[in-house]
């Protein structure tokens, strides 16, 4: 199951407050400044910056292509 649409509309990194982009099928936010994915789990995301997973430079590639190729928007618009 996907988040709700209203949380993704208030969703953002609590590190640097910005946009996430959103992989339902990856259960995964993303920050591509700061190169760090934040999981979801049961549709609860765990947004504790101690316990995101830093993403390397192939993975933040990946990840940046697939966003571009699929046209995955960022949770909200500052």
């Amino acid at each position: 199951m996907a988040l709700d649409p209203r949380l993704l509309e208030i969703l953002a990194c609590p590190d640097d407050k910005g946009p996430l982009l959103y992989f339902p099928d990856e259960d995964a936010l993303y920050n591509p400044r700061l190169h760090r994915r934040y999981v979801v789990a049961d549709d609860i995301p765990n947004m504790l910056i101690d316990e995101a997973e830093s993403v390397g430079g192939d993975e933040h590639e990946r990840l940046m292509a697939r966003a571009e190729s699929e046209s995955i928007p960022f949770t909200f618009t500052p």
